[in-house]
């Protein structure tokens, strides 16, 4: 079985299909999907289409660095009850992102603070979103080393010295996506370099779709793909990497 360790299958771009999405994943072989959290506003969609298919999709909660701006303590306020109520598998997706902007820099950082603490206290693993921001993340990973952090660096995108630094201040697994399959993008040779046992796969459905679906909606059953050009990257067999990403999933979250 496959596990797929990053969907939003209660984002609009599924509509009315978000179901029969989950469904093909199960007969591709995708038994269990965890759904990362953004905002308050699609956080009961997330929790619907969770709880109609509770043997497959799990749960995060968090606060995503693009919906952090001045009201972010609202938010944060508006997750904590969640944990009370739901079952969650992680602290995410949360991070830092200044690829749209850089005017809510100071919140993200705060938020992201206050989520890393929020996740010792749970005692629950982080899903990182990180885009354009790595100076500043590896300083609040150092910051927050006496937290004794693990989780997963999603859509990952790091150089390997930036990894290997990062590593120095918690357990920290990577999430490999479509874009490992595109021609151009680098990453492949990153992926060469971390051991297998950091591995996780994901697709971030319905976003980044693998090759041969670049630039359609992504889904679940598109793994075996990723786990293919991961297997080659390696040098192993399809049947490892799905033994061995299922197993580091199911350590790192605890499932």
């Amino acid at each position: 079985m496959f596990i797929d360790t990053h969907t939003h299958y209660y984002d609009e771009a599924f509509g009315q299909e978000g179901d029969a999405a989950v469904e093909r994943a199960v007969e591709a072989g995708v038994g269990l999907m965890l759904q990362a959290d953004v905002d308050s506003r699609e956080r009961d969609a997330m929790f619907r289409i969770g709880h109609r298919h509770p043997e497959h999709l799990r749960q995060m909660l968090g606060l995503y660095p693009g919906s952090v701006d001045a009201g972010w303590k609202d938010e944060i306020d508006a997750l904590l009850p969640w944990f009370d109520k739901e079952k969650a598998v992680a602290v995410g997706e949360i991070g830092l992102d200044y690829h749209e902007g850089k005017e809510f820099i100071r919140e993200q950082k705060e938020a992201l603070r206050v989520q890393f603490e929020l996740a010792a206290e749970k005692d629950l693993p982080v899903n990182i979103h990180l885009r354009d921001a790595t100076a500043d993340f590896i300083a609040a990973v150092r910051d927050a080393a006496h937290l004794h952090l693990r989780g997963n660096l999603h859509c990952f995108g790091l150089s390997i010295e930036a990894y290997r630094e990062v590593c120095r201040y918690g357990e920290w697994s990577v999430g490999i996506g479509g874009v490992v399959t595109f021609k151009n993008s680098g990453l492949a040779q990153t992926v060469a370099q971390i051991p297998l046992d950091r591995i996780l796969l994901e697709t971030d459905c319905p976003y980044l779709a693998p090759v041969p679906y670049r630039g359609h909606r992504n889904e679940s059953a598109y793994i075996p793909l990723i786990a293919a050009k991961v297997a080659e990257i390696k040098g192993v067999s399809v049947e490892q990497i799905e033994a061995v990403t299922t197993e580091n999933a199911r350590k790192l979250f605890r499932l």
